[in-house]
């Protein structure tokens, strides 16, 4: 066993019986490197990742190549999902280099951390044009040895890339209508017709991208913007990408069609689309998004939270050795999981003797389910019934299959996108189960992640929090307590979000740089401070900060941080426009930035039937830049300032841009005051100033 074995992240321990002596990051690696003039090969992956695991089966476990590992390197081993902030530095230097990025991730550094030379994935020998791993190895060590001005020259270059993407943001544009407009017309030309969602294979769920055309949509009734969120939803939901057994999307398709996923399922993937279908499902009420986006909470329930509150962060592809297996079906184990009505089944799942990933099946939903009603000869409502029952059957039977492996630990960036979405849903659906599973998991970050202010990274299995939170990490965890704080109505629940946004001033805000930095002021020092300002399968921290603060600024009347926002997003103002699917989040914050919050002050006691009738209009209804609290009033909180329940009734108060409609008892009334709110604005007869 190597050093890994005293670690507590999955993907580390998977190496610890390597032959090759990994080191963890930190500064022995480094020291060791300088003390031997040995360069240091960095390796980076995470536990559910496919092709991670079939380098070390093929390079890392074996002898000869180990050895001569060993020999010509000191060797890191860095689980990118604990450590954001050096997976994101390397891998800009390995997409600048080779022209593009991936994991697993091999980079090849000076002992000083500086990347001269680096790649994603090396075969055992020469293959298809790429050199073998063991062939790498000498060339990076021959250079190192034979020809470091060119190594050092290489460095030098990086080191000037790091440079220019640190340096300060300027602006390059308004927040306003147009630039929304602008990013919704370059959407449309980059959008799918045919299949839904953006570009070609490989196929990735651009839910950041649909919040926001479905936000664009909803402020401009643009009925194309409506149509890309409807259609790529409901291919998503239909086909590969969604576990139509078990509940909840995979990672990402292997083609166009949505049809074959890779199969690995990670927390933040489904925590969007959680998120996004209870949206959806408010905006137009259609049962199939809120069937599938429930049994996407089912499935978060059952298979990925800990028995303290969090949630697990992924599960592999890979079972029995095979990609898939735990998910696909032959005809003859479909037959014996449902019985009599397998081949009623079989026809709505799209089962059949040749299948469509090596002679199985992944299972698809039918693209007319009233055509295959009539074609099978029964009732559309009888046959939806029948497959309900049919999918009960089908968990049983696969529950019986061996596993595939769970990364246990819980990261909590991640666990707050998901609290954010089982907050709205339970909002949205009413389901007790799912708010209980919000407020038990808003308990689990408060108690065990927060500590004087600042959030840890990682909950580990041995009940330990480590590694210093990253900006996502502070930023999403203050945003999914106000959520949770709309959800219950508890005033417990802003002093730790507004604790958590100072925070991100003081330790992630570089007022010289005009922006966010992903790691704190305090952190370790790396090569260079990384600022992601893309949105990539993640929220960027700074898109998530720029909501916070535009939030807080709408509860505190804090023009101090929304000023910050402004700043940074008038200066990726002209990238969103022209890159709206890398900056789907940002959009989002650009629209509540241009629009405003929609500001909701419920008053009165949350037991009481009239404030809920009064929440049951808000939960039901599209809200995007919703900022929603009440139940008492609160003379520290601006927006709760002054409220009161009117005469003893519950009282709703509608406000946006600081002016508000006259306060209101009727849910009646009260929708209607929001149908102003989400459009242009409020009532120019009603509107009054909100400290009045």
């Amino acid at each position: 066993m190597n050093r890994l074995a005293s670690e507590t992240s999955p993907y580390l321990r998977q190496h610890a019986a390597n032959p090759v002596e990994w080191y963890a990051w930190g500064n022995e690696a480094f020291e060791t490197a300088k003390r031997d003039d040995k360069p240091v090969l960095l390796s980076v992956g995470y536990a559910t990742c496919h092709w991670c695991h079939v380098m070390a089966h093929e390079s890392f476990e074996d002898d000869r190549t180990a050895a001569l590992m060993n020999r010509l390197f000191v060797n890191v081993k860095v689980d990118r999902e604990e450590r954001p902030e050096v997976d994101a530095i390397y891998m800009q230097a390995v997409q600048a280099m080779t022209g593009h990025g991936g994991w697993p991730m091999t980079v090849f550094l000076t002992p000083e951390g500086e990347p001269f030379y680096g790649g994603t994935y090396f075969p055992p020998e020469d293959r298809h044009g790429m050199p073998s791993f063991r062939r790498i190895l000498e060339s990076v060590a021959n250079a190192w040895k034979d020809r470091r001005a060119d190594v050092q020259r290489t460095a030098s270059t990086v080191r000037e890339l790091y440079e220019r993407a640190a340096a300060p943001l300027e602006q390059t544009g308004m927040l306003d209508a147009e630039l929304l407009a602008r990013a919704s017309r370059e959407a449309a030309a980059a959008f799918d017709r045919v299949h839904g969602g953006f570009g070609g294979a490989p196929k990735f769920p651009p839910t950041m991208t649909l919040d926001f055309l479905l936000r664009y949509w909803l402020r401009t009734g643009d009925a194309q913007a409506l149509q890309m969120v409807d259609a790529t939803w409901t291919a998503m939901a239909r086909a590969g990408l969604h576990d139509h057994v078990g509940g909840g999307f995979h990672r990402y398709c292997v083609d166009a069609e949505w049809s074959v996923p890779h199969f690995e399922k990670m927390l933040y993937d489904n925590a969007l689309l959680v998120r996004l279908g209870a949206q959806l499902w408010q905006a137009s009420g259609r049962p199939d998004v809120r069937a599938v986006t429930e049994r996407a909470i089912d499935w978060l329930a059952r298979e990925m939270a800990s028995p303290e509150g969090g949630f697990h962060s992924s599960l592999d592809a890979d079972s029995e050795g095979e990609e898939g297996r735990f998910y696909v079906w032959t005809p003859d184990e479909f037959t014996e999981a449902v019985g009599d009505d397998a081949s009623l089944v079989a026809a709505w799942y799209g089962v059949t003797p040749s299948g469509n990933f090596e002679g199985s099946t992944v299972l698809h939903a039918p693209r007319d389910v009233d055509a295959l009603a009539n074609r099978l000869g029964v009732d559309r409502a009888a046959l939806q019934t029948r497959v309900d029952d049919a999918r009960q059957a089908l968990l049983a039977w696969r529950e019986r299959r061996p596993r595939p492996a769970r990364d246990d630990k819980i990261i909590t960036g991640w666990n707050a996108l998901m609290l954010r979405g089982v907050a709205t849903a339970a909002r949205a659906f009413g389901r007790d189960a799912d708010r209980e599973l919000a407020v038990a998991n808003a308990r689990f970050l408060r108690d065990r992640m927060v500590r004087d202010g600042r959030v840890q990274r990682v909950w580990s299995t041995d009940g330990e929090a480590r590694i210093p939170g990253v900006l996502e990490d502070h930023a999403a965890t203050a945003l999914a307590f106000l959520d949770v704080h709309a959800l219950t109505l508890d005033p417990a629940w802003l002093a730790p979000a507004i604790e958590l946004a100072e925070s991100c001033v003081t330790w992630f805000w570089d007022e010289s740089a005009n922006s966010f930095f992903d790691t704190a002021s305090d952190s370790d020092a790396l090569v260079t401070r990384p600022r992601e300002v893309t949105d990539n399968a993640l929220p960027s921290g700074t898109s998530l900060a720029c909501e916070l603060f535009l939030l807080l600024d709408a509860l505190l009347d804090r023009p101090d941080l929304a000023s910050r926002a402004h700043r940074v997003l008038e200066a990726l103002a002209e990238p969103m426009a022209r890159h709206p699917t890398a900056f789907g989040h940002m959009l989002g914050a650009a629209d509540l930035a241009t629009f405003g919050a929609v500001e909701v002050a419920l008053m009165g006691n949350p037991a009481d039937p009239d404030l809920e009738a009064l929440r049951s209009v808000v939960d039901g209804t599209y809200l995007p830049g919703l900022l929603l609290a009440g139940a008492e009033p609160n003379e520290r909180i601006a927006l709760l300032a002054g409220r009161e329940a009117s005469a003893g009734r519950a009282t709703a108060y509608v406000c946006r841009h600081r002016s508000c409609e006259m306060p209101t008892t009727e849910p009646d009334e009260l929708a209607e005051q929001l149908a102003r709110a989400v459009g242009t604005g409020l009532s120019t007869t009603s509107g009054v100033p909100r400290e009045g």
